[in-house]
């Protein structure tokens, strides 16, 4: 009942998750709050990061949660949050448009990143934040993306994770390439939260297993 269903997780990898969640949310609020704003404004500014934290430091091995999404989702998310909420405003319409145009803008620039979702509302539902202008992209948010990938770095060096992730090597796969990886991500029409080399180094290694058993 209580078995840990995602492919791969160990209890001893989820409890590093949360002491690493804990200490970096501790981090971003406690910045937030030297940068001058109240306390329920602080709380509202990490709670983006609070779902970033879940990605850097439960699942690091997602192209979601690397470096660069993590921080350029979240700066450029902040960006678009700013322009929409001067163009229109605070209302339903605005928070529409800002995910959206956040949605767009991330995948263009190769920073998509969920919280990014959350970042970009900020602006939009808060004034007190929309007051403070591009120096709201600056502190907090580009600083408590940065603090955040750091203790990720930090807490996965404990772990015994790769963060940044970098693909271990795998036994050969013959007559696997990674075009047949794209043909087949291709046919399946869906996006993955995994990438090509990850793919292609779990099916070489479920090929040697596989191999090994047969024989």
């Amino acid at each position: 009942m209580f078995r840990l269903v995602m492919a791969g997780a160990q209890w001893r990898d989820r409890i590093g998750a949360a002491l690493g969640g804990a200490i970096g949310i501790g981090v971003t609020a406690w910045v937030s709050a030297l940068a001058g704003f109240d306390r329920t404004t602080a709380i509202l500014l990490a709670a983006p990061i609070g779902a970033s934290a879940v990605l850097v430091f439960a699942v690091p091995s997602s192209p979601l949660a690397q470096p660069w999404r993590v921080i350029g989702g979240n700066v450029v998310s902040a960006l678009v949050g700013l322009a929409v909420a001067q163009w229109l405003g605070h209302g339903a319409l605005a928070a529409g448009v800002a995910v959206g145009l956040a949605i767009l803008v991330m995948s263009l620039t190769r920073s998509l990143h969920p919280p990014g979702g959350g970042t970009v509302l900020l602006p939009v539902l808060a004034p007190a934040i929309l007051s403070q202008g591009l120096g709201f992209v600056l502190v907090p948010i580009g600083v408590n993306a940065v603090l955040l990938t750091l203790c990720g770095l930090l807490v996965h060096r404990v772990t015994g994770h790769s963060y940044p992730h970098r693909v271990p090597p795998a036994p050969p796969a013959p007559g696997l390439l990674p075009e047949d990886i794209d043909a087949a991500l291709a046919e399946a029409g869906e996006a993955f939260d995994v990438s090509r080399e990850d793919l292609l180094a779990l099916l070489a290694r479920a090929e040697h297993h596989a191999a090994a058993r047969r024989r």
